[in-house]
């Protein structure tokens, strides 16, 4: 086994402990118990976390936040799994071109991509409803889905489906017994990839949302805005945890390596 140079362990643990300190940093100021932001702080306590709990605004948009990266997220997958299949798979007139189109919001500004949305949006009525907010996620987390999607259908062997084909197995069972499952650890990434991109985000979706309609990451900014305590840090604790608890729940039934590579 080769053995790693001293002066690349010392940068990449530099680097690491760069990336990690501003969240060890929020996370300790949300046990504080003083009324402001504050390092050190003389105990701990859970009073922020409990004032999650007294604010209501929050724990909607909250649960707002769920059900519009869930909806995204999952409308995203459902179109990315055909396409990514088709463009893995088949050669045909104009692939690359579909391609890119389909990953051209990457390389759109979000704030481009909320004007623009916030125009169609008008146009069509739907702007300030949850639908309008679907459909305007699934555009900007359509790429990540579709990536994954592609890289998982590439590592795909088609002589099994061939196989099962000429045995007399329709197309249907072949796409639900036998693709589908093999390139699902890319499926469940590009959904999970896609519902934390949705859920956190901002740009776009200040462009698009209502005040009847605000997602947590909007909230959020509205209040740091105004007022400049423990709460928001509490929070973003809070979101750190259920990130942690959804990439060991991935980790544990496909594994970060098969589902961020596309293996199958």
């Amino acid at each position: 086994m080769t053995r790693i140079p001293r002066i690349l362990l010392v940068f990449h643990t530099l680097f690491a402990i760069f990336m990690l300190a501003p969240l060890v940093m929020v996370v300790l100021v949300a046990f504080t118990d003083k009324g402001y932001i504050a390092l050190p702080f003389d105990g701990a306590s859970w009073r922020w976390f409990r004032a999650i709990l007294d604010n209501g605004d929050f724990i909607t948009a909250f649960q707002r936040s769920l059900v519009l990266a869930a909806g995204a997220a999952t409308l995203a997958v459902l179109l990315a799994i055909p396409a990514g299949m088709a463009i893995a798979w088949y050669r045909f007139t104009g692939r690359e071109a579909i391609l890119g189109l389909l990953l051209s919001p990457l390389m759109v500004p979000p704030i481009v991509l909320g004007i623009a949305m916030l125009r169609f949006l008008t146009q069509i009525g739907g702007s300030g409803t949850m639908a309008g907010l679907v459909a305007a996620h699934t555009v900007i987390v359509m790429p990540y889905v579709l990536r994954l999607v592609v890289a998982a259908a590439t590592g795909f062997d088609r002589s099994i489906a061939h196989a099962a084909e000429s045995l007399g197995a329709s197309p249907l069972t072949v796409f639900w017994r036998i693709e589908l499952p093999s390139i699902l650890p890319g499926v469940a990434g590009g959904w999970l990839i896609a519902f934390i991109t949705s859920f956190d985000e901002l740009s776009l979706t200040i462009f698009v949302a209502s005040p009847s309609t605000q997602t947590l990451p909007v909230k959020m900014y509205a209040y740091i805005a105004n007022t400049i305590d423990p709460l928001l840090a509490s929070i973003s604790a809070v979101l750190l945890a259920l990130t942690l608890i959804l990439m060991v729940l991935l980790e544990r039934f496909f594994g970060l390596e098969r589902v961020l590579g596309g293996k199958t």
